[in-house]
């Protein structure tokens, strides 16, 4: 088992099963949005990011696996998307949870003014909704405390993947 963990970070189709299924997320997230006419908040619009960097570190890790660069980044990409993402879903579902008319999110996304992502991209990065309601629930959970559990499965996979990685190869022979 050791030696197949191991192996997971130097396989084409690790990476992109990562990339497919964070890709699933997002479009999942485009389905809830553009078919069920829910609007997304800042928030969602901030998590979908990190769902995108994790997408990224996919198709990062995939162009060359076997090259250990190519990997680095990969991981480094992955590790901040996923800590980020859980980040950012920790605070939308405090907002949901416990709302305040102290404690609120942005009307308006924080992008950088040389790539208002809401602006170039406004169907897939314009937030209409409010961050403290909740629109929809799955076995009692919201969105955001389901992207929590997403978010730490992917951070969980991270860290047996990037530590099996880094460990050395086990020696195959037997200590007496």
């Amino acid at each position: 088992m050791y030696s197949n963990l191991k192996q997971l970070s130097l396989q084409r189709s690790s990476w992109l099963l990562l990339a497919s299924s964070a890709l699933v997320l997002e479009l999942c997230a485009l389905f809830f949005q553009h078919v069920m006419n829910l609007e997304p908040c800042v928030m969602c619009i901030y998590e979908r990011l990190t769902m995108l960097a994790i997408v990224a570190a996919g198709l990062i890790g995939a162009i060359a696996p076997q090259n250990l660069f190519i990997r680095l980044i990969a991981f480094a990409v992955w590790a901040v998307g996923a800590v980020w993402g859980l980040m950012l879903a920790n605070e939308h579902v405090h907002y949901q949870l416990h709302p305040s008319p102290f404690a609120t999110c942005d009307f308006f996304p924080n992008f950088p003014t040389w790539l208002p992502l809401h602006e170039m991209v406004p169907w897939l990065f314009n937030p209409t909704g409010d961050c403290a309601d909740i629109v929809w629930q799955f076995f009692g959970y919201s969105m955001p405390q389901w992207l929590i559990v997403c978010f730490v499965i992917y951070l969980v996979l991270f860290v047996v993947v990037a530590i099996t990685a880094m460990l050395p190869k086990k020696s195959n022979s037997a200590i007496l």
